[in-house]
């Protein structure tokens, strides 16, 4: 079950936890990469013959697979509930970032011209990520959007993740892993290249993303979840549990933590967890989930559990401790900070506004989540009079540079 460990010092306790990616798993990905690069569409269905199980004669969704993509009632409100939150915050931000510029002579804000959506799915449903990628792109005024889906055993994307893309006008390919990231990233008969791509993934996705990111831009390394939580005597043991097996079932690879000064917790959130996972429905991949990478983290003393939490700093970070405001403002880490007991991350992946594609991989400490920023380019144009190239000619002290700017002026 879960480790509980000392934290001796934050450096080594960080790095001894951070996730490595293997030589053999990136040259795995190096392969797939060359390969969908060299051979188009087949190599892609090659690998989701593979991966799948399934043989796909059309990578493309049709009209007729997409009209065939019925939803009930409960679960449009549903999207639509989490979209309209996320809509609006991007809207206000893109707002109050092209005001910003306005004043501002020859700077503004236009959209990338096409971007490419991955959303994960196979084993699990995640129309959520969908939400997340491609309604930003389109708030943003992204003028062609790629989705990329994996499709289930019965070769099918979620219906709930078409409803989401072609509400938006995007393209929808049944693709997943790291052959979909290569089709986006250097294009096929199938599918054009898009200019960047963004979304989650598993470790092959994440991989592939960074090793295409030489050619194609990226959004940021958004892999597995993680999910950290800062606790102390007045947490609920049970609480915190529920929280950390509400992110650890999306993977075997998901990281879920404790920061904490208090063994007596510690022990307290280890016997909740034995209690409980027998009883949740994703009961395996928990176990794996929490056995493997998940840990309870003892410090010495509140700075240290601060200095740890921005040191490591995971996709999502939970404060269930007394004056958990006031400690946010010394957390600077986390790709999202939820602050007190009624702020779980599960909320916030579906329904609070916020964007849950972040980063991983300790990113969070240079980067937040993904918004319409990803997805616009500030453009400068500039332009200048030939008296005022005389005038700086004149202000100039190097007589090398002075001679090239009178040269020009004076050709």
């Amino acid at each position: 079950m879960i480790k509980i460990l000392q934290v001796r010092n934050v450096d080594s306790f960080v790095e001894s936890r951070r996730q490595k990616i293997l030589p053999k798993d990136r040259k795995i990905v190096q392969s797939i990469l060359d390969d969908v690069r060299k051979n188009g569409d087949s190599a892609v269905k090659k690998y989701e013959k593979k991966f799948n199980g399934k043989k796909t004669s059309q990578l493309r969704l049709s009209k007729q697979e997409i009209k065939q993509a019925e939803i009930s009632i409960e679960e449009f409100n549903a999207l639509k509930l989490s979209a309209v939150k996320l809509s609006k915050q991007q809207r206000n931000l893109k707002k109050s970032i092209v005001e910003s510029v306005k004043k501002i002579p020859n700077v503004s804000f236009v959209p990338i011209p096409s971007v490419g959506c991955y959303v994960p799915g196979g084993q699990a449903r995640y129309p959520s990520s969908a939400i997340m990628s491609v309604i930003t792109a389109a708030e943003a005024g992204v003028e062609r959007i790629v989705v990329v889906s994996p499709p289930d055993s019965d070769g099918k994307i979620d219906p709930m993740t078409i409803t989401v893309a072609q509400n938006c006008g995007a393209e929808i390919y049944k693709m997943g892993g790291a052959q979909a990231i290569a089709a986006l990233g250097y294009g096929t008969k199938s599918l054009p290249k898009v200019d960047k791509i963004v979304g989650p993934g598993g470790k092959f996705v994440s991989i592939a993303k960074s090793l295409v990111s030489e050619e194609t831009s990226i959004d940021m390394i958004a892999g597995p979840t993680e999910l950290g939580i800062i606790a102390d005597t007045s947490s609920n043991p049970e609480l915190i549990a529920y929280d950390l097996i509400s992110q650890a079932e999306h993977s075997n690879d998901t990281m879920c933590f404790v920061i904490t000064t208090s063994k007596s917790l510690a022990k307290q959130i280890q016997k909740s967890l034995e209690k409980i996972i027998p009883d949740v429905e994703r009961n395996s991949i928990v176990k794996q989930s929490i056995t493997k990478n998940g840990f309870i983290a003892i410090c010495k003393n509140q700075n240290e559990v601060i200095e740890l939490a921005n040191k490591i700093a995971p996709e999502h970070m939970e404060l269930m401790v007394k004056n958990a405001k006031s400690i946010s403002k010394r957390i600077t880490g986390p790709g999202l900070v939820l602050i007190g007991n009624n702020t779980p991350s599960s909320a916030s992946d579906y329904l609070l506004g916020t964007n849950h594609i972040l980063p991983t991989s300790g990113f969070g400490r240079v980067r937040g989540g993904l918004s319409v920023l990803d997805f616009l380019k500030l453009q400068t144009l500039v332009q200048t009079k030939k008296s005022d190239l005389l005038d700086i000619s004149k202000k100039l002290k190097t007589s090398c540079n002075k001679k090239r700017i009178s040269n020009r002026i004076n050709p």
